[in-house]
């Protein structure tokens, strides 16, 4: 379900951001703090069931045989890249861009010389990069060294995990897929059925994926009150897990799914 939306509305941005909070435990070193963004490419690269026009990105020659089909594109790399610069000018401008060029030369190469071109357009923006692999550490070591992330499709559905539960947890984790004329709403963690309507899940993700929906709305369609509804909705989530007892289970409160919504409906029309 989720590749149709993404192809075909091509929903090429997945936009993934994530903060620690003073008042929340993060699962970082004590002292640390991150507050970053991931554009992460999301209608190519690693994944089967979106990088090809017919058929499937893997096959199977034999039985003890498969293969995997990687797709990268100057276009889409040039187009997500064009996005994290102009997210990274809202921001303290500077995007890290993601890769594996010493080992994927070709692939990686492209997506790399994609994002440099591209920089070449935002002379105020400072850019580097890393290796996926060097990245993971880095996000545990020096979270505050990011801004603004750019990465593949494989690449930024890892780090982009990895960041969201060292910043607290995967349930704090709001997220939107947009192409220049469509937007969704989509929580990172995805769905969990083995808890589905049990009152228990963490509804912040969602939330806070609804918000970033109404801001992308009122930036394109020039719209304040959307703009300000949405900072109000981020607001009103901090204002809430302020208190430890208003929290849901995952984060040592006992507070239900349906309660934590009508706690922050409180404060937003407060």
């Amino acid at each position: 379900v989720s590749a149709g939306f993404r192809i075909g509305l091509d929903l090429y941005a997945n936009v993934r951001p994530a903060r620690t909070r003073p008042f929340l435990t993060s699962n970082m070193k004590e002292g640390k703090t991150m507050d970053l963004v991931i554009m992460r490419e999301a209608t190519e690269g690693f994944y089967p069931d979106r990088n090809m026009s017919r058929g499937w990105g893997e096959v199977m020659p034999s039985p003890d045989m498969a293969l995997s089909t990687r797709k990268i594109t100057r276009h889409c790399s040039e187009r997500i890249a064009r996005r994290a610069f102009e997210l990274a000018m809202k921001r303290n401008k500077k995007v890290t861009a993601i890769h594996k060029a010493n080992s994927f030369h070709m692939t990686d190469g492209l997506f790399l010389e994609a994002v440099r071109d591209v920089a070449k357009d935002f002379p105020e923006v400072q850019l580097d990069d890393l290796l996926v692999d060097a990245s993971t550490a880095h996000l545990v070591r020096s979270p505050e060294r990011f801004d603004v992330l750019v990465a593949t499709n494989f690449y930024g559905d890892i780090i982009s995990d990895l960041a969201s539960e060292l910043s607290g947890s995967l349930g704090l984790a709001g997220s939107i897929m947009a192409s220049d004329v469509h937007c969704a709403a989509q929580a990172q963690h995805g769905s969990a059925p083995d808890i589905a309507g049990k009152d228990i899940a963490n509804p912040v993700s969602m939330i806070l994926s609804v918000a970033m929906l109404l801001q992308w709305m009122g930036e394109q369609r020039n719209n304040s009150g959307l703009v300000a509804a949405a900072v109000e909705m981020d607001r009103a989530i901090d204002v809430v897990l302020e208190s430890p007892e208003k929290r849901t289970p995952d984060l040592g409160g006992k507070l239900g799914t349906k309660a934590f919504g009508e706690e922050v409906a409180k404060v937003i029309i407060s």
